[in-house]
């Protein structure tokens, strides 16, 4: 007790206290505000076009005409490069910022990324040289390119120590053979970033290496277009004596893991806020309708078990923002607060996942309907708990963390 009032009379406990912010700096909070702007005017009046031609079974990605002019809009508003690097056009805004406007950009089914793709810019970021950084990252960060990363394989799965994509030096060159899955936009990509291993014996303890490779290589396949849930798709390519020049190697030869895991924990942390954003979007729906259905008599707001779902949401909600901001602030103290972003990963998934199926069940025969965005909504999130490590690869990677183990 004397140390306690030691502290709190020489200040040191104050000044921890203050350090403690639980909002936005006044900056970042204006920018969530532009981008909800952005997202209420120009992405939400797309959702029935894009939820009409879902209905039917056509693409429920934006058209050409559809993307160009939101290109242009969100280019307008300053809205392009939010964490790219000042010296390449970028605002280089902290993790913390990221998670309020990839909260804002959760709320509508609308299938549009800010240019550029957070996590590859991340990845390119931390390994470019200045070779690589004119000729990949800097178009990247104007919006010139498009980009994918191959990590699952057949067979792999989570494990990266099961990849078996192999690249071997052949002189000036690497010979890339192998096959990747669920590679998104590999089919648009002007190049992928393709994980293989260099080094069989150290395998996924320095054994495996990055690699920029061009959409034009020879060797390079894309194989099929795999649909998924939600309007998504994915693809597999195959790479067949893919031959690179040796500058096309990303970063460390064999030291591939740990941007690797950069790029992995910055969409994770993503997938979080946007499964904020998609809880909150449907509890703000459940309010809205549970006074206006009446059943038996009386409005769902009148029973219980509406009233506790909504009070359930709001609580949860909470508690994964406040789990996916401390994740993001510990990212930009310079932790890799692998364990929070493997937590936050689960519960924010998790969480969405529940909200949205009470929000569909209190809107009853409606809620079964493609006229609402609530079936894209939990198809986005279904998939998030698969995508980038499912939710018992990530509870095992806590708890191996907190027994000890390796």
């Amino acid at each position: 007790m004397f140390g306690i009032r030691t502290a709190i009379a020489s200040g040191s406990l104050a000044a921890s206290v203050t350090a403690m912010n639980f909002e936005l700096d006044e900056e970042h909070r204006m920018l969530k505000d532009l981008v909800a702007r952005f997202v209420r005017d120009e992405l939400l009046p797309l959702e029935p076009k894009i939820l009409a031609r879902e209905a039917v079974g056509e693409s429920s990605s934006m058209t050409k005409e559809e993307r160009e002019r939101v290109d242009k809009v969100s280019r307008d508003m300053g809205l392009w490069g939010l964490d790219a690097p000042e010296e390449l056009g970028g605002m280089d805004l902290p993790t913390v910022a990221m998670v309020g406007v990839n909260e804002e950009m959760g709320k509508t089914v609308v299938p549009y990324y800010l240019p550029p793709d957070s996590p590859n810019l991340r990845m390119l970021a931390a390994t470019v040289t200045d070779q690589q950084r004119e000729q990949y990252l800097a178009p990247y960060v104007r919006g010139e390119t498009i980009s994918a990363i191959g990590i699952s394989e057949p067979g792999a799965g989570a494990d990266p120590a099961g990849m078996i994509t192999r690249a071997v030096r052949d002189g000036d060159d690497w010979v890339i053979n192998g096959r990747k899955i669920w590679t998104s936009r590999a089919a648009e990509a002007d190049f992928t970033i393709v994980m293989a291993v260099t080094d069989k014996e150290k395998g996924a303890r320095g054994g495996i290496s990055a690699f920029l490779v061009d959409r034009d290589v020879p060797g390079f396949h894309v194989l099929r277009k795999i649909p998924m849930i939600g309007g998504a798709n994915t693809y597999e390519v195959a790479l067949e004596d893919c031959r690179v020049p040796a500058e096309k190697l990303l970063g460390v030869e064999g030291q591939g893991f740990a941007p690797m895991q950069l790029r992995l924990g910055t969409r994770r942390l993503q997938m979080a806020a946007w499964c904020i954003g998609i809880a909150q979007r449907a509890l703000d729906m459940l309010i809205e309708f549970a006074p206006t259905r009446v059943t038996f008599g009386a409005p769902l707001s009148d029973r219980q078990a509406v009233q506790w779902w909504i009070a359930d949401a709001a609580m949860k909600i909470h508690a994964a923002r406040l789990m996916t901001y401390e994740a993001a602030w510990k990212l930009d103290k310079g932790s890799q607060a692998r364990n929070e972003i493997s937590m936050v990963k689960v519960f924010a998934t998790e969480m969405a996942w529940e909200v949205v199926d009470h929000v569909m069940q209190a809107h009853g025969a409606m809620g079964m309907t493609k006229e609402l965005p609530l079936h894209m909504m939990a198809s986005q999130v279904r998939n998030m708990r698969i995508y980038d490590g499912p939710s018992e690869v990530h509870r095992m990677v806590v708890a191996r963390n907190l027994l000890g183990k390796r």
